[in-house]
């Protein structure tokens, strides 16, 4: 059975929005090439609506390199309330209302895990149906004092850390439900 694994980016006092302000100047080589290994091994990336729309204006335009490239033409997936369609090259929506029979359905399927991209109110509704397998969290030196919380006020969920690394002041800190 396939995992469902949340990568997201995170400042140190844990605000998740806006990544592309505040995180790329601490990105190094190695960081990603393990991105890079991450998503190779990956089967599909699932995300919510805000960062799939993000994602399908800016990948595709990108210059083509073998990671840009893996990113466009794997399968994606957006659950989304408002949107029912999208231009980005093997991409489904799914719809809101139907999150919890479809992702248990992928799972299911053969292929490697599904990533999520950006993490928010969809990891928050993967947990409490649970639905969700594990967090990679990558925390940044940075400290932003507002913006959207990694975690909805009143969520709770047990976590065990399974590594903990360094890529130069990036922090990962790779986690699994219980």
């Amino acid at each position: 059975m396939r995992k469902i694994i949340a990568s997201t980016f995170s400042t140190l006092d844990g605000f998740i929005d806006e990544p592309h302000t505040w995180s790329m100047e601490h990105n190094n080589e190695e960081w990603a090439a393990y991105s890079s290994g991450q998503l190779t091994e990956a089967g599909a990336l699932l995300m919510g609506r805000v960062t799939f729309e993000g994602m399908a204006q800016a990948w595709p335009a990108m210059p083509s390199d073998p990671f840009v490239d893996k990113v466009n033409s794997m399968p994606k997936y957006t659950v989304s309330s408002t949107i029912d369609k999208s231009d980005w090259a093997n991409s489904t929506v799914i719809p809101a209302a139907d999150l919890v029979p479809v992702i248990t359905k992928l799972k299911e399927e053969p292929g490697g895990d599904i990533i999520v991209w950006g993490c928010g109110r969809l990891t928050d509704a993967l947990l409490e149906a649970g639905l969700m397998d594990g967090y990679k969290v990558w925390i940044y030196p940075v400290v932003r004092g507002h913006g959207q919380r990694f975690w909805s006020e009143g969520l709770s969920a047990k976590l065990s850390l399974t590594e903990a690394r360094t890529f130069g002041q990036v922090v990962l800190l790779d986690y699994r439900t219980t």
